[in-house]
């Protein structure tokens, strides 16, 4: 499970890094920077990172590498007094030369060693005009761009623009020192199709299409199966590596339900879709720390988890063995629904119901006798295993029935509505 989980942002003192172990964080992404700060005579400068490029890079990637925790490198964006949009550093630069010794000076660095990353990420959700309305992308501006959206008008050439001037360019570069290229996140309001388009748009500037110098796609806040038709059209066939979600949760984790939800699907998806490489399918939550209460941790002295961090805590303990298939299928009785795996020799069933009475039926697969098995039910949330009495299991020639009983203090809502998002684990008495 912890193969899918990653975060924006760093942990970089012990206690931190011992918090996203817990919760089975094994990714971070963060920005490289600042590149010349302010004129074409400065050195290129990529050894800070975060918001206020006041974080020192180099030791936090040899901390992660030191933890087993992967780096994803952010490039971007244009230095102030190169933008084509005057002092607007998310638009074009006027000379993209500048743009190619910054990547070419960070992928440089940072591939060797002791650093030995190899993932780079081109931008951050480059766009035209998307499909929610907005005449322009929020980090991809161009002419007629305005900070009021209302008064902006479309940014005609955005994506030829991008293809051309920023991601063919850094991806040669990318790929010249051997390393992988993460596209930059396409935004959810985009639309789909119109991502499809851009990837295999074909610029007659380069010669070359997106597509063709992209090794992972990544989209932002997207559900599960929007994945599937990128998938069907690029991962299946080889024309990809994989697919990554660099954007997650932010302010979806309002819903204490949507992280352990996610990562769920998430693990059952990948399951079905030829899980074949550990760094095929990641997904990283926006943000694991702040002080809004759905955030994975509330920032202080100390640092303490709020309740989206708990849930990923309680998934990486539930379901924390070598993941596989389960193999049967399963049967929900009314108000009640849920997913199924294998983790170790256990079979783990996610399942979301209303209070009172449920049912859930394993079908399709060999049970011993139901006093050989052990069946527990533990909150999503909090961890805490129901008292044997709400659980029963009966086993027979259809396969496993489960009845439970769902408490009436639920631990979230859909809708208005109280759910409870529980596990059931299945295992063979020793």
């Amino acid at each position: 499970m912890t193969q899918l989980i990653g975060s924006n942002g760093w942990a970089t003192a012990p206690a931190d890094i011992a918090m996203w172990k817990e919760m089975g964080i094994s990714w971070g992404r963060d920005s490289v920077g600042p590149g010349q700060r302010k004129s074409p005579d400065d050195p290129v400068i990529v050894d800070k990172t975060g918001p206020g490029m006041n974080h020192d890079l180099p030791s936090t990637i040899l901390s992660n590498n030191r933890n087993g925790i992967h780096s994803l490198l952010l490039l971007a964006y244009t230095p102030k007094w190169n933008a084509s949009v005057p002092g607007d550093g998310v638009s074009a630069p006027k000379d993209d030369s500048v743009w190619q010794r910054y990547v070419e000076t960070a992928v440089r660095t940072y591939i060797a060693p002791p650093y030995n990353v190899k993932y780079f990420q081109i931008w951050n959700e480059a766009a035209g005009k998307l499909s929610g309305g907005s005449p322009q992308a929020s980090f991809w501006h161009g002419p007629n761009f305005r900070a009021h959206r209302e008064h902006a008008r479309p940014y005609d050439r955005a994506m030829q623009d991008y293809v051309e001037l920023i991601h063919v360019p850094a991806a040669r570069i990318i790929r010249k020192y051997g390393g992988y290229v993460v596209y930059g996140g396409w935004p959810d309001q985009g639309g789909l199709e119109t991502y499809i388009k851009w990837l295999e748009y074909r610029s007659p500037v380069v010669d070359a299409r997106m597509i063709d110098w992209v090794d992972y796609l990544d989209t932002h806040y997207l559900g599960v199966d929007a994945l599937t038709p990128l998938y069907d059209r690029y991962v299946a066939n080889g024309r990809a590596r994989g697919i990554w979600q660099t954007e997650i949760g932010d302010r979806y984790m309002r819903d204490p339900h949507y992280l352990p939800m996610y990562y769920f699907k998430s693990a059952v998806w990948a399951l079905d879709h030829a899980w074949d490489d550990p760094n095929k399918y990641v997904s990283m939550v926006y943000h694991w720390d702040g002080y809004e209460p759905y955030r994975l941790t509330h920032r202080g002295s100390p640092r303490t988890y709020n309740v989206s961090g708990r849930s990923l805590i309680v998934l990486n303990k539930t379901a924390g063995g070598a993941l596989a298939r389960f193999d049967g299928h399963l049967a929900f009785g009314p108000d009640a629904s849920g997913l199924a795996l294998r983790s170790g020799n256990e079979i783990v069933i996610q399942v979301r119901a209303k209070p009172g009475a449920r049912t859930v039926t394993l079908g399709g697969v060999a049970f011993a006798r139901s006093e050989r098995l052990a069946v527990a039910m533990i909150d999503a949330i909090t961890g805490d295993a129901a008292d044997t009495s709400a659980i029963s299991a009966r086993s027979g020639s259809d396969g496993l029935s489960i009845g439970i009983e769902v408490p009436d203090a639920v631990n979230g809502a859909e809708h208005g509505e109280p759910m409870h998002l529980a596990y059931l684990v299945v295992a063979q008495k020793a």
